[in-house]
């Protein structure tokens, strides 16, 4: 190996090891701005500046966790640890970490699926559905709503908004691959490569996990949906 990909490669691993660093220090960010509002209610939890705040320290959290996924992708280190787990149950305990947030910025929410249970990797699937919900948060007008149900053999858990939906250059059914990710343009895709690459890791027989972005569902607005089998 040459001085200067050995160069390249310790450079990666600087990077990420930073990267888990500034997650890790954003984690407790988050913490704190939780604690804030709960603490000082009344005067912050419709701030529309603290709200702002809580949403993009949340977005940067949400990036770098799929960087950090997306690297450990890059070195084949990242596998999905498969568990049995009650998928209303999992919806509305991940629904309640966005609740303080979402009641601040005046967006209602539920939570619509069917009494079943899947398998899958609960902190996979929770990174995916973190970046998913906050970018709902962006694009909805007032109401976002987390579905389950299965379908054809799959577990299908949804993400939907009455935003303006996806621009047809978005809507997308299958697996993305790392070519897909537009640097130059600024829209990177980086999300739904991620989310694309988890699903990829859930498989059963000669069958794959897959992503599917399109409009309307029930609120007439984007819906994200990741199919597991």
């Amino acid at each position: 190996m040459s001085d200067e990909n050995k160069q390249n490669i310790d450079f990666s691993m600087v990077l990420a090891s930073a990267v888990h660093d500034m997650k890790n220090s954003l984690g407790m960010l988050l913490n704190s701005l939780d604690e804030l509002r709960t603490e000082y209610q009344d005067s912050l939890g419709t701030s529309k500046r603290f709200n702002t705040l809580h949403y993009e320290a949340e977005r940067m959290h949400n990036d770098l966790v799929q960087l950090l996924g997306i690297y450990r992708l890059g070195e084949n280190n990242l596998s999905a640890h498969i568990d049995e787990h009650f998928v209303p149950d999992f919806l509305n305990e991940h629904l309640a970490r966005h609740t303080p947030l979402l009641e601040g910025l005046g967006i209602q929410y539920q939570v619509a699926s069917e009494d079943i249970s899947g398998f899958f990797d609960e902190d996979l699937l929770t990174g995916v559905l973190n970046n998913t919900i906050n970018n709902a948060i962006r694009y909805t007008r007032t109401l976002i709503r987390l579905t389950a149900r299965e379908e054809d053999g799959y577990l299908v858990i949804g993400v939907e908004d009455d935003g303006q939906g996806y621009p047809e250059s978005m809507q997308h059914s299958g697996t993305l691959s790392f070519k897909s990710l537009d640097f130059k343009s600024g829209s990177t895709s980086l999300g739904l490569f991620f989310a694309s690459s988890v699903a990829k890791l859930h498989t059963e027989g000669d069958r794959t996990g897959f992503i599917r972005l399109r409009n309307g569902g029930s609120l007439g607005g984007g819906v994200f949906e990741i199919w597991l089998p």
